[in-house]
């Protein structure tokens, strides 16, 4: 997994909070949850909430960066911070909340971990799952071809952990094996973007982090972020009053055990 900044992740916070908090308005709010996971918990500012939500829960933040969970463990509500591996996640206690936020997007073989963590869910647990849709974006499309195509390629080849989107279909077919409510849906969010090359602002703090990682020479990574800088640039140019457009399409799940 690449390595992450927290302070560079939440430049553009208000942004990044939208989805999380759109997809915690959609978990059934009947649900009366005594065991809470928030998987790919980051700084913890979810799971946090959760916890002021849910007082009488025992709530667990999980998050592979060491550095993004130093940062939650400074939160002052009573949150279990535990650094692990998602793809291992194997909790001693059924789950009545599985809460995950732009997370999963980075995580292989879906068709695998899905059902698994449906299955792992309480009887009247939620899975709520939030991704970004990233592969099929133009700006991925963009970082791939840049890494593709210069001197650095064989040493970015292994940064390409994003993979393309699985259907709807398959998505409801993964959770609809454990759960008998399922609810999926997509929204695009317009981000207005300030300031110069804002898109390779936006995504220094998310998917350009493992490309960046594979390219330890500073001259080399300079040379890709300067090529990178210039492509995406054509692609993303600024309007005349000087904010760039920024459109950004994630995928939304709950279901219902």
């Amino acid at each position: 997994m690449p390595t992450w900044d927290p302070d560079i992740y939440e430049r553009y916070k208000g942004y990044r909070d939208r989805p999380a908090l759109d997809l915690l308005l959609q978990i059934p709010a009947d649900l009366d949850p005594r065991t809470i996971w928030d998987l790919g918990c980051g700084t913890g500012e979810q799971a946090a909430l959760l916890a002021r939500r849910h007082p009488g829960a025992k709530v667990h933040g999980l998050d592979s960066s060491p550095q993004m969970l130093a940062k939650a463990a400074a939160r002052p509500e009573p949150v279990t911070w535990v650094q692990a591996d998602i793809a291992a996640f194997d909790p001693p206690q059924a789950p009545d909340l599985i809460f995950t936020n732009a997370a999963l997007q980075w995580l292989p073989n879906h068709a695998a971990l899905f059902p698994r963590l449906a299955a792992a869910l309480a009887p009247g647990g939620v899975f709520a799952c939030q991704m970004p849709t990233a592969f099929e974006t133009r700006h991925h499309q963009v970082l791939r071809e840049t890494a593709a195509e210069g001197p650095w390629a064989h040493r970015t080849a292994a940064a390409r952990l994003i993979q393309p989107t699985p259907s709807l279909d398959d998505y409801y077919g993964w959770l609809s094996s454990s759960c008998a409510m399922v609810d999926i849906w997509s929204t695009t969010y317009l981000h207005v973007l300030e300031g110069q090359d804002p898109v390779v602002d936006w995504m220094m703090g998310t998917a350009l982090r493992p490309y960046l990682d594979a390219l330890p020479d500073s001259d080399e990574r300079a040379a890709f972020l300067a090529a990178f800088t210039a492509n995406i640039g054509t692609v993303f140019p600024p309007r005349e009053e000087g904010v760039t457009l920024f459109p950004f399409p994630r995928l939304f799940m709950v279901a219902r055990r």
